[in-house]
């Protein structure tokens, strides 16, 4: 039964409610820091911990936190557990904690996991906002995955750094801001059309 209940969430943070392929949600850190595959799984980890973690302990806090002061609460919360993982990052992967820069620090002003907060963990209990965060972060992981992934390899002829080609060839553009939107407009693009015929 349990198993049967994450699988059912699983499918919907990553397919029927994707942070960015469906609601579009945390624009910011999904474009700028998709130049390649290994940013776009440092910071897709990065946010399934916080997201986890944050929406674990305001579901615990919920019947404490006033409602007045319920947003402050949360960024609080939510900037504790950003600080961790960002001391952790800068500790044990120094080279992804320059690459990903200010993007960590900013994701306690993502709307993702604010988002999360206020409309599923303050109002839940624990197990399920845990669950939440979990499949809302596994879901934006896979999305960041996808378009660094594309990015990389055609900005750059490689994959998680190693070259996958037999032959060096490098689309400077996808690895600029314009091969962002370009991505994310034709991933989106190419989601909607799926969509549609499997409706019909």
């Amino acid at each position: 039964m349990q198993l049967d209940y994450i699988k059912k969430e699983l499918h919907r943070g990553v397919v029927t409610e994707n942070p960015i392929f469906r609601i579009v949600l945390g624009m910011c850190p999904t474009l700028a820091t998709t130049t390649n595959a290994t940013n776009a799984l440092g910071m897709g980890l990065s946010v399934i911990a916080v997201l986890t973690c944050s929406n674990a302990a305001i579901s615990l806090l919920r019947n404490v936190i006033p409602n007045k002061v319920r947003i402050p609460a949360f960024i609080i919360v939510i900037a504790t557990f950003v600080t961790v993982v960002d001391l952790l990052i800068a500790a044990f992967a120094p080279t992804l904690y320059e690459a990903l820069g200010i993007f960590i620090p900013l994701i306690v002003v993502n709307c993702i996991i604010l988002g999360r907060a206020e409309a599923f963990a303050a109002k839940n209990p624990v197990y399920p906002s845990l669950v939440d965060g979990f499949v809302m972060g596994v879901g934006f992981t896979v999305s960041l995955l996808l378009i660094g992934v594309i990015r990389e390899y055609l900005g750059a002829g490689t994959l998680f750094g190693y070259a996958i080609t037999p032959f060096k060839h490098e689309f400077i553009l996808m690895s600029l801001a314009p091969g962002a939107f370009i991505t994310l407009g034709l991933v989106l693009a190419g989601i909607n059309h799926l969509q549609r015929s499997n409706d019909k």
